[in-house]
């Protein structure tokens, strides 16, 4: 029962007892009609009225507690009284205690069954606690007795079907249908049921009864197509969708529904050709749009048709610029055509609308690092982790932002939480070590620093950033010098070209002061003019003063500091023409 129709049945009531009591008074007062007016009689009725006044002054303040002993002492006055007993009923629901209200209620429906407002009272009860053959039983009394109340028979039909039973629903529905004609909510109902029996031809039969009660609306003939569409029955859905756009050539959801057809059938191009008549419309909503285009994706064979999809994705994102959705999807394909900048700010603004898809923050993140975006690395990681803490990729990226940022201690930090999380991504332990290892190793803790290198190694012995910077860093101290030998021979042995592989192995042997073995690989790491940085030439000049070339020292030292990323040594080393140790 609905609670606006709760309040005006108690106003009726009470509108109902204040003129039911009198009366029985009356019939009472003339039994004694030689009695003083103020007699037992009218004393009573009086106290009747007081009572049920009071109770409904409670019930109308919300304090059905209070008004409950109220009306039980107007049944204890009066037991035949079919009000009394209706109007505890009505208590005892604002209480929820239901079975006891069943109970007052079906008293009253008893003594007084031809009262339509006690006998909707005992049927709600009944179907509330799921009583459907009672409830049906009083509803189809009050069906016969009052034709004209389409309400009744809505909640007979309602009962029928909480009681599975469709068959009686349906009829209930056709007697409503030929008091009220064809109508939407009616016909709605009956595909529902029809659908529940695996009746699509019925179901079917009543869609076409609408398109026939209204046959200039597009939408019924796109709920068919739908329905047609939902029980793999797609090509006859195209008649319908077709029928929909000579009436209205506008109907956007026809020409989605058609461009899904398309693409089940494989047929690209006419998918393409309907798409592209929608997707800039305002009007209709993104969700269809995001469906068909999401399967249209996995049918792409060609770059040319992998080209017109980026279009329309661009289309769905600038008619859609505030659903995320929309925008993800063609940043994704922007990363595809490797528009990694682009990409990145559409990721962004999805997740300024709704940051809470875990996949967008990685991929955020990863372009973020792609970029060499380290403060915007270092921004998003933070915001991710807000958003997701115990997500150990996160933790990483924010650690691999705070290293390059050189905040060693608040890498480590985030490196080790990263640690504790990814137990599920064992492949990400070995990158974590390895970072680490660098951490550890600009703070001055090189037994930390060695200890994590080592960790990442013996997961991946062939991890080429470990086995570089393990090397280089080994070095530079001057320690296991055989261990980085070892370890950047190893290198330039499966990296022959890679300049700076070859400046670490060049620098282990000038280490070693094994000079010309280290002049050999320097000028091989020089050949890629593209790769050789200032640190490189830098290594060189010294290599070439360690073998008394001083002027030709010089003048690479000069060079490498016009190139930059070189030691706080170099411009001393170019003032005074002579080598200085670090």
């Amino acid at each position: 029962m609905k609670t606006e129709y709760l309040k005006l049945t108690l106003l009726t009531c009470l509108a109902a007892m204040l003129l039911a009591f009198p009366a029985s008074a009356q019939r009472r007062s003339k039994e004694r009609e030689k009695q003083p007016a103020k007699s037992e009689a009218t004393t009573f009725r009086l106290e009747e009225e007081t009572l049920v006044a009071e109770g409904m002054k409670f019930m109308m303040k919300d304090e059905f507690e209070r008004a409950l002993p109220v009306f039980q002492k107007l049944v204890e006055a009066s037991p035949q009284d079919a009000a009394s007993h209706y109007l505890v009923a009505t208590a005892l629901i604002k209480l929820e205690k239901f079975d006891d209200a069943i109970a007052a209620s079906k008293k009253a429906y008893d003594l007084a069954k031809d009262n339509t407002f006690y006998a909707q009272q005992l049927a709600e009860l009944y179907a509330k606690r799921r009583k459907y053959p009672e409830a049906a039983q009083i509803y189809q009394v009050l069906v016969t007795k009052n034709p004209e109340n389409i309400q009744y028979a809505v909640e007979l039909a309602a009962v029928y079907v909480f009681n599975d039973q469709f068959d009686k629903a349906i009829e209930s529905y056709d007697r409503l249908e030929k008091a009220m004609g064809v109508t939407e909510e009616v016909t709605h109902q009956k595909q529902q049921l029809y659908l529940r029996q695996n009746n699509l031809d019925k179901a079917l039969a009543e869609a076409k009864k609408l398109i026939a009660a209204e046959p200039t609306e597009v939408s019924y003939r796109v709920e068919m197509a739908e329905l047609l569409i939902a029980n793999d029955r797609v090509v006859e859905a195209v008649a319908p969708l077709e029928e929909a756009l000579k009436i209205n050539p506008d109907e956007a959801q026809a020409h989605v529904l058609l461009a899904d057809i398309y693409r089940r059938n494989g047929d690209v191009q006419k998918c393409n050709q309907e798409l592209k008549l929608v997707f800039a419309n305002p009007n209709l909503d993104a969700d269809p749009k995001i469906r068909v285009l999401t399967g249209y994706l996995s049918m792409l064979k060609t770059d040319a048709e992998f080209s017109e999809a980026v279009v329309l994705a661009k289309q769905l994102s600038e008619t859609h610029p505030n659903e995320m959705q929309a925008l993800t999807i063609y940043a994704d394909l922007l990363v595809k055509q490797n528009k990694k900048a682009e990409a990145l700010d559409l990721y962004v603004k999805a997740a300024k609308i709704d940051g809470s898809d875990f996949r967008m923050w990685g991929a955020i993140l990863q372009l973020d690092g792609d970029l060499n975006r380290i403060d915007s690395m270092l921004v998003h990681s933070e915001k991710a982790l807000e958003l997701f803490p115990n997500q150990g990729i996160f933790w990483y990226s924010n650690g691999t932002a705070q290293l390059a940022k050189k905040n060693y201690k608040q890498a480590i930090s985030s490196f080790e939480e990263s640690l504790k999380l990814v137990g599920d991504k064992p492949d990400l332990i070995p990158m974590i070590n390895a970072q680490l290892g660098d951490a550890y190793n600009f703070l001055g803790d090189n037994e930390k620093s060695d200890s994590a290198y080592e960790l990442a190694l013996k997961a991946n012995p062939d991890n080429d950033y470990v086995l570089n910077n393990y090397s280089y860093f080994l070095s530079m101290r001057k320690e296991k010098l055989d261990l980085a030998l070892k370890m950047s021979e190893k290198l330039v042995k499966q990296h022959q070209n890679n300049s700076t592989y070859l400046d670490t192995y060049a620098w282990v042997l000038y280490i070693r002061k094994d000079y010309k073995r280290a002049k050999e690989y320097l000028e091989k790491a020089m050949l890629d003019s593209n790769a050789v940085s200032g640190t490189i030439v830098e290594h060189y000049g010294d290599v070439l003063f360690k073998l008394g070339e001083r002027d030709n020292a010089v003048a690479q030292w000069k060079k490498a500091k016009r190139m930059g990323e070189t030691t706080e040594l170099l411009d001393k080393k170019i003032a005074t023409g002579a080598l200085h140790e670090q």
